[in-house]
């Protein structure tokens, strides 16, 4: 019998029915089943002790043997410190508006404090397993979002100039529901309330830097590990939502709501590239030319006379012409540029690029707050998104249309890129899928009251959700370079983005 020669055969064949019934209860609707059925089980037994797997056990549940889950990795002595840390940051930052003296002070402290408490920390964290495993997903999904930015980056220049300098002055912007309103509220709110929605309080690098701080918390238990896990996941999202940003921009170029901007960001020509000025600029103005380009389907009209484009020798890039228009040497006084340094020299895009990137990567470190560390300090993120996104409009950095669909783009991509990295315990949900496996040869070796065989197959079930060890010396120096190379980039990244 399953329980021993101690218990008659009616005793054992009862505990045996409610082990079962436990068990498919459990694979069914999960672990509170189990918990009840045990309790019962537990009171027929003498020794109140069953041959259970360990991660269904009292001592074991998700956290499994090691405590590498959710229960070990959430206790912790610090679990207001990172929100605490998030408000410190914008706090302090924000004193360069209000107290540029006392700002420079305090941010290089404060920046200094982060650094030393990650640095001082790393030594005991627990889960360098997790992060030496998460690297390589990691590192793909860094590449990834690197090419993605350079595929957007070309693709801005392309929208910019395509059609010359002179269209983005005279094109004037679009009427825009969301700018009226807030140009409405100015006049009928408190004037204190109108200069607050005005105020640079948030910015891009702001929301890339909490993200870093939430991140770097799993080494106060604050997130769940790896932190290189929920790095890929943020960067992977990232990439895809910049190249679904191209498609979109691409497809319909629309005009700046700032008219000024291309002439003050870019160098190129004034005029239209020929691909406009054969397809677009003779029926741009003439709803007849319009009406009738429609019923051929088939561009007709003369094209007028341009300067002719200025075609350098870019070897195997020689492709990028088209792209990004460089402009003669000859009448600039400048000298002759390379495709790397003409891409280069765009300072951001002035097109109406829709969705807004900058709400886009506001709403990724929003979501990721919510979900790693949901409280008063993902509301407080949330609030932050809120206010970044009506300066956009308010400012006209964007249209509103360009800040709505980048909010419900955003949230859409994070939640479906929870493969990469979730707050859920997924060992348990690998011994689960184990245990289902090996439930009818369970069943199987308990009719045949083979206890040992019974014992041998819930220790593989709970061994399923286990990592492979890897040796200290070689997470020493994993951890070293890991800690450094993030801080590095993540100051690289603060930098770059710091003008927005």
């Amino acid at each position: 019998m399953l329980f021993g020669s101690r218990r008659s055969s009616r005793q054992a064949k009862s505990i045996n029915r409610l082990v079962y019934a436990a068990w498919s209860k459990f694979l069914a609707n999960g672990r509170s089943h189990w918990k009840r059925a045990r309790r019962r089980i537990t009171l027929v037994l003498e020794d109140k002790s069953l041959p259970l797997p360990i991660f269904l056990s009292r001592e074991g549940g998700s956290e499994g043997r090691d405590g590498q889950g959710a229960a070990a990795m959430m206790v912790t002595s610090y679990p207001k410190a990172l929100g605490v840390a998030a408000v410190a940051y914008v706090g302090v930052d924000y004193l360069r508006e209000v107290a540029p003296e006392l700002h420079k002070v305090l941010r290089p402290l404060l920046w200094g404090f982060f650094a030393v408490a990650a640095a001082v920390r790393a030594p005991y964290y627990e889960y360098w397993q997790r992060e030496f495993r998460a690297v390589g997903l990691f590192l793909g999904s860094l590449v990834f979002m690197l090419c993605a930015l350079c595929v957007e980056a070309l693709a801005v220049q392309y929208v910019t100039t395509v059609l010359g300098l002179d269209w983005h002055w005279k094109t004037a912007p679009l009427p825009d529901s969301g700018q009226w309103l807030f140009l409405a509220l100015n006049e009928n709110i408190p004037a204190p309330i109108v200069a607050f929605l005005r105020a640079p309080v948030i910015g891009l690098h702001h929301f890339l830097m909490l993200f870093l701080l939430m991140a770097f918390s799993v080494l106060y238990g604050c997130v769940r590990a790896p932190g290189l896990g929920i790095g890929a996941r943020y960067m992977f999202t990232m990439g895809v939502g910049r190249l679904i940003r191209v498609l979109t921009f691409v497809a319909t170029i629309l005009p700046s709501a700032r008219p000024w901007c291309a002439h003050a960001r870019f160098k190129t020509a004034s005029y239209p590239h020929p691909w406009a000025q054969k397809y677009y600029i003779p029926y741009a103005d003439n709803p007849e030319m319009t009406r009738e380009v429609i019923k051929r389907d088939m561009a007709f009209a003369s094209v007028s006379n341009y300067p002719a484009e200025y075609v350098p020798n870019w070897g195997k890039m020689q492709f990028f012409i088209n792209i990004l228009r460089p402009l003669n040497p000859t009448g600039t006084g400048q000298a002759n540029e390379n495709w790397f340094n003409t891409l280069k020299r765009a300072g951001g895009g002035c097109n109406d690029l829709v969705f807004s990137g900058h709400m886009f990567v506001a709403v990724l470190t929003a979501m990721a707050w919510t979900e790693a560390y949901p409280g008063w300090t993902s509301v407080f993120i949330w609030l932050l998104v809120a206010h970044s996104g009506q300066r956009e409009i308010r400012e006209r950095h964007h249209y509103s249309v360009d800040v709505v669909a980048g909010i419900y783009v955003g949230i859409l991509l994070w939640r479906t890129t929870n493969w990469l990295w979730s707050n859920r315990d997924r060992s348990l949900d690998l011994r689960l899928k184990q245990l289902a496996l090996v439930e009818g040869d369970i069943q199987k070796a308990a009719k045949e009251g083979d206890l040992e065989k019974i014992r041998s197959m819930l220790s593989k079930v709970d061994k399923a959700g286990l990592e492979e060890k890897v040796s200290d010396r070689a997470l020493f120096i994993f951890g070293a370079a890991i800690l450094l190379t993030t801080l590095g980039l993540g100051l690289l990244a603060f930098t770059w983005t710091a003008d927005g």
